[in-house]
């Protein structure tokens, strides 16, 4: 059981933060009220590791958990404001969902591809994440950032490397915000909210526990078809097993480890490679120890 002091959990099972539902234990979990608090708390962290997490999706918490400290703004630092009439100002802590709504409540777009993002903002700047042909650096102007020693600074969108499903930093940094534009000619529109949502229930697993997509679609193909034409929808390693419904995203059946998921996710790039000589790239990121 955790222990807590302040807004720090001590051996904080991080299976109750993730969306797979599994993971072992943080050695210390964070989570600042505000900036002062983060700040406050980076600047007394005396070298320990820092790991960041946001909604816990597109992550892989191995069993034997994370040494250090993990800081979470899933409850904080989430505020989204207009900043000018086409910008808007967007924490790390809020969610792509909440952005999409944001834009369809004050008529702004083209954000409706955030709703098919299950994460957070913060998350979706590191990674780079999609859906429906976007990007979310596609609509990024500036971002707000902060280092181990807790120095906020802003930083232009050229000083990264932006590619596909992936960002280069050019310091060891966290997001806090970014300014994005959204254009009021181009409108997020509650229909466009409806289609997509319906259109994501008929193809992904989302009533089930997963994490989002596991594997980066190779150049010119898909990950899901190459796993499918391996005939791995269905197959189960323990409790993890590959989605009927689409085969890039594993479900936890209930009961599954991190070990199980991993296990699996290793089977079906050795599969693909065996069958179709590509090696497939993860869009999931694993991170701690074995148990």
């Amino acid at each position: 059981m955790s222990k807590k002091a302040y807004n720090c959990y001590y051996n904080e099972l991080l299976s109750k933060h993730t969306a797979w539902k599994v993971g072992g234990p943080a050695d210390i979990f964070f989570t600042p009220q505000n900036r002062d608090d983060l700040t406050n708390f980076l600047k007394s962290n005396h070298g320990k590791q820092i790991t960041w997490l946001g909604n816990g999706t597109n992550v892989l918490v191995r069993d034997g958990g994370i040494r250090g400290a993990v800081i979470s703004t899933k409850k904080s630092i989430d505020k989204i404001n207009m900043e000018t009439k086409n910008s808007c100002r967007v924490e790390a802590g809020a969610s792509c969902m909440d952005l999409a709504l944001f834009a369809e409540k004050n008529q702004l777009g083209p954000a409706a591809f955030f709703s098919g993002i299950p994460g957070s903002i913060g998350g979706a700047l590191t990674m780079n994440a999609g859906s429906f042909g976007m990007e979310t650096w596609d609509l990024v102007k500036e971002v707000e950032v902060i280092n181990e020693k807790g120095d906020i600074s802003f930083l232009e969108k050229e000083s990264f490397e932006i590619a596909y499903r992936a960002v280069t930093f050019p310091f060891r940094l966290w997001f806090l915000s970014c300014s994005m534009f959204l254009s009021s000619d181009e409108e997020t529109t509650k229909d466009n909210l409806i289609e997509l949502r319906n259109q994501r229930i008929k193809t992904q697993p989302l009533s089930e526990d997963t994490c989002g997509s596991v594997f980066k679609n190779p150049p010119g193909n898909y990950a899901g078809a190459l796993i499918e034409g391996s005939g791995l929808k269905g197959f189960k390693i323990g409790s993890a097993s590959i989605s009927e419904k689409h085969a890039n995203f594993i479900v936890n059946q209930g009961g599954a480890t991190a070990g199980d998921i991993e296990n699996l996710i290793n089977h079906t790039r050795q599969v693909v490679k065996k069958n179709y000589d590509i090696d497939l790239q993860l869009e999931v990121r694993i991170m701690g120890e074995k148990q």
